[in-house]
């Protein structure tokens, strides 16, 4: 015992260094078979963090989606009323076109029928409806409504010949077909 006390304090302090790994390290093999609650809670946070970026990056989607369908609505609302508008106007157009076919002896008259028929295209020009080419032109089922048909050596294959009624488009969509004869 007195051999023990004798020991100078440096000793002492070695050996009970050595001897603490020795009880530290059943306990750390302990800590590492049951999880850390931070490390565990720190996990869940960031499970739940990337499913929320998810959900907002859909969200983003989603919304951008409506945005653009939103707009092409809005787009063929508008084009739709345009050709809706036009084809009530067309009638007009038509009893316009006969009259100044007619010969008359009012120069007046006649005068201010071509100035509303000037006018009537104007406005029809500025809301972009134009109208659709036919005579002379090949016959084009997509544009033209042939009700005719004649034999006509000095026509070409599928040419129209005449037209009954003028056709009108607004961009690629026919407001109404160009009624016309067909030769050959």
């Amino acid at each position: 015992m007195s051999s023990k006390k004798e020991q100078n304090p440096a000793e002492e302090l070695e050996q009970t260094a050595s001897q603490q790994p020795e009880e530290q390290a059943p306990e750390a093999a302990a800590a590492e078979e049951t999880p850390d609650p931070l490390v565990e809670e720190l996990e869940a946070m960031k499970k739940t963090i990337s499913e929320q970026e998810d959900k907002f990056l859909r969200l983003a989607a989603e919304y951008d989606n409506y945005r653009r369908r939103s707009q092409k609505e809005k787009e063929s609302a508008w084009a739709d009323s345009k050709a809706e508008t036009a084809a009530a106007f067309l009638p007009v157009y038509d009893n316009l076109e006969r009259a100044l076919k007619q010969e008359t002896a009012d120069e007046a008259y006649k005068k201010g029928v071509e100035m509303t028929m000037t006018g009537l295209k104007e406005v029809l020009t500025k809301l972009g409806i134009e109208e659709i080419p036919a005579l002379g032109e090949t016959f084009d089922p997509n544009l033209h409504n042939a009700v005719m048909h004649v034999e006509d050596e000095n026509a070409g294959e599928n040419t129209i010949v005449e037209v009954f009624q003028a056709g009108f488009r607004n961009g690629d969509k026919v407001i109404r077909f160009s009624m016309v004869k067909v030769a050959n």
